[in-house]
């Protein structure tokens, strides 16, 4: 049985244990473990300072490199489009500066924006799905192209914003044409599935999807200069419609991020299809963001062109460029991020656009031969 002897000697053990500790530490064994710490704490600071020095150098490298991008911009870029009418198709939530500065990108390569239209939350409300539905199949009747009978409510949607983009009144290439118009008044309107930044009266070439978040702490937004033509300022878009709070990626849970990402994958999709050319771009590339699925997805990644880095200056240059290249039948993604396939687009000059109606307006019967006419017989 434990008795208080055990007890005793227990306490003397640990005592004299402190005790020969305390004489070692502060006797022979003191200056041996003093040099030794100190030692470790010179060698930390040294290898802090070192690092430091090489990320400021790092940093400053950087700087120059972007600083040399930004130099070189204008001349890369410009003319690449040869004329073309861009469309911006805006998802989630995305820093209006960031439109800005695409915009001023595409009027610098020689192209200009004819529309803004941001996605709202509504597009992919669970509680609206048989709203949806319904206006889906209504819209169905004003496409120039329909959609293959089972292709449900989210493609039948994306063809129709794409086709109000970019649709051209058949005796006008100027001119959205009447079942276009129809198509962005149903859904811009009480409907609320799309916002435009201003009326849009004239149809887009190509389409370039904003896929957001592409927010301020993705970085400093390289910005370049707009140099708008006549034609491009009294259509030049406001970009105040990015408004991140209705950010259709709010709060969602992992079923409705699914089927949110389903419905903007078939808008990528449907932009690619029915332009002369889509390009997908956003900033830092998120395992949940529309540019994975992409780049993720072989057949997808086959078809549609994507850009990340938006904001850094080599990913506002690669914007042009890569719609430029894929309006000429390149697809490739583009960047630094995840899967990338290459850092910068090939660039490719476009000819500039020759528009021609796609049938001849009707011509008023000249007074001579309506006389005739009537005399006939």
């Amino acid at each position: 049985m434990i008795d208080f002897r055990y007890h005793l000697i227990s306490l003397i053990s640990v005592f004299l244990a402190l005790a020969v500790g305390i004489a070692l530490g502060a006797g022979p064994l003191k200056e041996s473990i003093g040099d030794t710490l100190t030692g470790q704490v010179d060698q930390l600071r040294a290898e802090k300072e070192d690092l430091r020095t090489e990320a400021d150098q790092l940093s400053s490298d950087l700087n120059d490199s972007e600083a040399a991008i930004t130099a070189l911009s204008p001349s890369v870029m410009a003319d690449v489009l040869g004329g073309r009418r861009v469309a911006l198709v805006v998802l989630d939530d995305v820093d209006p500066a960031v439109t800005t500065s695409v915009s001023a990108a595409i009027g610098q390569a020689g192209g200009s924006v004819t529309a803004v239209a941001t996605v709202t939350a509504a597009w992919t409300d669970p509680t609206r799905t048989a709203f949806r539905q319904s206006l889906a199949g209504t819209m169905v009747s004003y496409l120039d192209r329909a959609p293959a009978a089972d292709a449900g409510a989210d493609v039948e949607l994306a063809d129709a914003l794409v086709e109000g983009l970019t649709v051209a009144a058949p005796t006008d290439p100027d001119t959205l044409s009447d079942n276009a118009g129809v198509l962005l008044d149903l859904l811009s309107g009480d409907a609320g599935l799309v916002s435009l930044a201003n009326p849009v009266t004239t149809p887009a070439d190509a389409v370039l999807v904003l896929a957001g978040p592409i927010t301020p702490t993705d970085g400093e937004m390289a910005t370049v200069e707009p140099t708008e033509t006549p034609s491009e300022s009294a259509t030049s878009p406001s970009t105040t419609s990015s408004a991140s709070s209705s950010s259709p990626s709010a709060s969602l849970d992992a079923a409705s991020r699914a089927a949110q990402l389903d419905a903007w994958t078939a808008l990528a999709t449907a932009a690619q299809q029915r332009s002369a050319g889509a390009l997908v771009v956003t900033g830092e590339v998120s395992d949940t963001g529309l540019v994975h699925a992409i780049r993720s997805d072989e057949q997808l990644a086959s078809l549609i062109a994507t850009v990340d880095g938006v904001r850094t200056p080599q990913g506002l240059l690669a914007v042009p460029l890569g719609l430029a290249d894929r309006i000429a039948g390149v697809v490739g993604q583009y960047g630094s991020g995840p899967q990338a396939t290459a850092p910068m687009p090939d660039r490719t000059e476009l000819p500039q656009i020759e528009r021609v109606p796609a049938q001849p307006a009707p011509t008023e019967p000249s007074a001579d031969a309506s006389a005739s006419a009537g005399t006939t017989g």
